[in-house]
């Protein structure tokens, strides 16, 4: 097992939940990618591939289990890096074979993928406010075989997930004033950085 990068691995996504706290209680987090969370963000993902590069993908036998989810925690954020995510998918089903990583993890990486790039989602994994003000899935493209795939791979249903997300966020997020807004900048987004064409 290599330390050196699982100590690194791990700063790396204390820096990026440090900064998500920060932002988060001033409520900035909320209004758009905020420049300093992408900016962190983009480092990470820079240097994950590098890492990558030098060892494969930072499993739990090469890093450790806390330092694998750090891994995959910086591939899902690295929201404006689109061919480093779709990179990175096929390492992480390969791990998931090899019982390396949990298969909630591509099922996580499958999903986001899918939304980014204006397409309904498999597993139902992605969130986001809804037009009412709640936390709900994102378009999933069939419920139901998503609660097989969701129970294929350990996870508990959509609704209990729903459930459980609703009651975790509680009073510390605030769905955005203008949604409408706020969905447009996601789409602007998605097209500037290539998830869309």
């Amino acid at each position: 097992m290599d330390d050196s990068i699982a100590a690194e691995l791990a700063a790396m996504e204390a820096a990026d939940r440090s900064l998500r706290a920060e932002l988060a209680s001033g409520r900035s987090l909320f209004d758009g990618y905020h420049p300093r969370m992408r900016e962190v963000h983009e480092r990470n993902a820079d240097r994950l591939a590098q890492i990558i590069a030098q060892i494969g993908w930072p499993s739990a036998t090469a890093v450790g289990e806390d330092a694998a989810r750090s891994a995959f925690l910086i591939v899902q954020h690295a929201i404006s890096r689109p061919a480093f995510m779709r990179s990175c998918l096929p390492l992480l089903q390969r791990a998931a074979q090899i019982g390396e990583v949990p298969q909630i993890e591509v099922a996580m990486l499958t999903d986001r993928m899918l939304i980014f790039s204006g397409k309904p989602q498999i597993y139902g994994t992605q969130f986001d406010w809804d037009e009412s003000g709640l936390m709900s899935p994102l378009p999933i493209e069939n419920t139901e075989r998503a609660d097989q795939l969701r129970k294929a791979a350990g996870m508990e249903t959509l609704e209990e997930n729903t459930t459980r997300i609703r009651g975790r966020i509680g009073a510390s997020e605030k769905a955005p004033a203008n949604w409408r807004e706020q969905q447009q900048k996601a789409h602007e987004f998605a097209h500037s950085v290539g998830w869309r064409d």
